[in-house]
């Protein structure tokens, strides 16, 4: 429960709480020291960026949707940031998609694990991928590099958030189709995602479950063409360019 003694007509109300929430889950023992800095990273660019879904990302979020609904194999990774801000959401999302969960960690210890596999578990998930017998990624030695073989090492495509632009080259050197959450449009993982979504997580979950609700029934031919007709690089240039100016 949210315990914050600031009024919801303060201006940084929500801000507030969300940092609260990645406090809680550190003191818990499921988000990382570095996880913190990363939140306060990426406020920073929010910032930039007006607090609110710019155009460019509501694109890039239908597309991540489509490619996600036409996936033999898609996945969502979870880490402890993910698990602290938008738990509820994140499962819905899956499911939704009809994706696997999978818990993966820079920081990894068996803990974290087990604290995340279990919030996945209370928010209504079913099999969380990425605890026990683990698999490697290719030319990745940190503990990102550790996979489920039945989750990420067979997936077609793959969201993840908040990310170590390593893993993020080495899945994409798989020929896998990597979908990024990050409100930095200058990191790795933005550069060298497939789809980027330069967003808040806490927007860009909410808005892909709707997305989702409205295309699932689409035919598949129109929603190949939305991917088609996409282009990552231009789409996140338009954003930058945003970022700079100030909008």
């Amino acid at each position: 429960m949210f315990k914050l003694k600031v009024p919801k007509s303060h201006p940084r109300y929500l801000s507030l709480r969300y940092r609260h929430l990645l406090v809680e889950g550190f003191e818990k023992g499921y988000v990382a020291r570095a996880g913190l800095i990363a939140h306060g990273r990426g406020e920073c660019f929010d910032y930039l960026l007006g607090e609110k879904t710019i155009e460019e990302a509501h694109k890039a979020e239908k597309v991540a949707v489509v490619m996600l609904l036409l996936a033999k194999n898609p996945v969502i990774s979870v880490n402890g940031n993910t698990a602290a801000l938008v738990p509820r959401e994140i499962v819905k999302l899956a499911k939704s998609l009809n994706a696997k969960l999978e818990i993966n960690l820079f920081y990894r210890t068996r803990k974290r694990e087990l604290i995340i596999k279990e919030i996945l578990k209370k928010n209504g998930a079913g099999k969380v991928y990425g605890i026990g017998r683990k698999a490697r990624i290719p030319r990745l030695d940190s503990e990102r590099g550790k996979a489920d073989p039945e989750g990420i090492i067979k997936a077609d495509v793959i969201l993840v958030s908040l990310e170590d632009g390593d893993r993020t080259e080495a899945l994409v050197r798989m020929g896998k189709k990597l979908i990024s959450i990050d409100l930095n449009p200058l990191s790795r993982t933005s550069q060298k995602a497939t789809v980027t979504i330069v967003d808040n997580i806490v927007r860009a979950v909410p808005n892909m479950i709707g997305i989702a609700k409205k295309f699932r029934y689409m035919r598949t031919e129109k929603l190949k063409t939305m991917i088609k007709k996409f282009d990552n690089r231009k789409n996140l240039n338009k954003v930058i360019r945003k970022v700079r100016s100030g909008i």
